[in-house]
């Protein structure tokens, strides 16, 4: 099981900016191109570099584990996600050699896509990188609540302590700066509570004041920002690729071999598609064609995770769901580059 998991500033920039001129290009190892807008801003140390594909290295003393999952994935080592965690810090991507975390060869294999700098955030970056944070917490509890009510406490209470101990503490600086009250308390006395006494009609009651809580956090956005397609766009697209990596890892052999992660992705994608279905109807008038792929592909993506207990068997494979994550990019790209240039003419 995981304990720890999401969020980091580098993590969140990873998909939102580019930071070279590189083309982005998807490749196998970079299966989708970064979403931009003129909006987005970083600075970054002076030290940093960007990836192969214009994207920014993965940050291993920050990143969540969703990102990790992507070397994980990569080298095929199991549990390494949470071995790079357990040997930070880092003072250079070889520490990872130095510290017998993975082989020299499979460095080799990585070294372009992990680095140790940090990015700060601004602009219209930074307010995705804020709701995609909240929208994780959304798919952690949209999937406990599942559970819940299937009568699966044991299930649920992972994921009711993801956003308490994994999220919440990244994106506290940000709540703070936009004046949300405090909301922790709320969530570590669900999760206690779900701990110790499942049955408790309480719980009831103290999940509904978590989700308001975060729903709360969200609204502290600008109503028109967060009906904005370029703007929700990226932030469905940082969801989908945590889903992406998290069903990644969830399977093995055609099974699903780590439930949690399994459900993860799937409380991560039912929100993305929520999210989707709020503003489907102005990418439909902006591109019919870009909006026929994107919800295409959603209603394939959803049918992977048929209910919050996963199947004994992998409906589709993690490269289909890769192929459909990677289909939604490249289309919502088309809908935020038409948006930038009608807003320059």
């Amino acid at each position: 099981m995981r304990k720890l998991r999401y969020i980091c500033l580098t993590a969140a920039a990873a998909l939102i900016v580019t930071l070279s001129s590189c083309s982005s290009t998807p490749t196998a190892e970079n299966p989708s191109a970064p979403i931009t807008s003129p909006q987005a801003t970083e600075a970054v140390s002076e030290n940093s570099h960007s990836s192969h594909g214009g994207k920014e290295k993965i940050n291993i003393n920050t990143a969540i584990l969703s990102e990790l999952d992507k070397l994980e994935a990569k080298l095929g080592v199991p549990a390494l996600s949470n071995k790079i965690q357990a040997n930070r810090p880092y003072g250079s991507p070889e520490d990872l050699v130095t510290k017998k975390v993975i082989t020299q060869e499979q460095f080799n294999q990585i070294k372009d896509q992990v680095g140790v700098q940090e990015v700060v955030l601004t602009g219209e970056a930074k307010d995705v990188d804020y709701m995609s944070k909240l929208g994780l917490m959304k798919g952690h509890l949209l999937v406990a609540q599942e559970l819940l009510d299937q009568n699966q406490p044991k299930q649920a209470e992972p994921h009711i302590g993801h956003p308490v101990e994994e999220i919440y503490v990244d994106v506290e600086e940000q709540l703070n700066e936009r004046k949300v009250k405090e909301f922790k308390t709320t969530l570590v006395s669900l999760q206690d509570l779900v701990k110790s006494n499942p049955k408790n009609s309480k719980v009831k009651t103290n999940f509904t004041s978590s989700v308001q809580a975060v729903d709360g956090a969200i609204a502290a956005l600008p109503a028109d920002q967060r009906s904005k397609p370029g703007f929700v766009l990226q932030v469905i697209n940082e969801l989908l690729d945590s889903a992406n990596s998290e069903y990644g890892a969830a399977i093995a052999d055609g099974k699903v071999t780590a439930p949690i992660e399994y459900q993860d992705s799937r409380g991560f994608v039912v929100y993305a598609n929520d999210l989707y279905k709020g503003i489907s109807s102005q990418v439909a008038q902006a591109d019919p064609e870009a909006h026929k792929a994107i919800d295409a592909s959603f209603a394939e993506l959803i049918k992977v995770w048929p209910a919050a207990i996963p199947p004994a068997k992998a409906v589709k494979t993690p490269n289909d769901v890769t192929k459909l994550v990677k289909t939604i990019e490249e289309n919502s790209q088309k809908v935020v580059d038409k948006s930038n240039t009608q807003a320059q003419l």
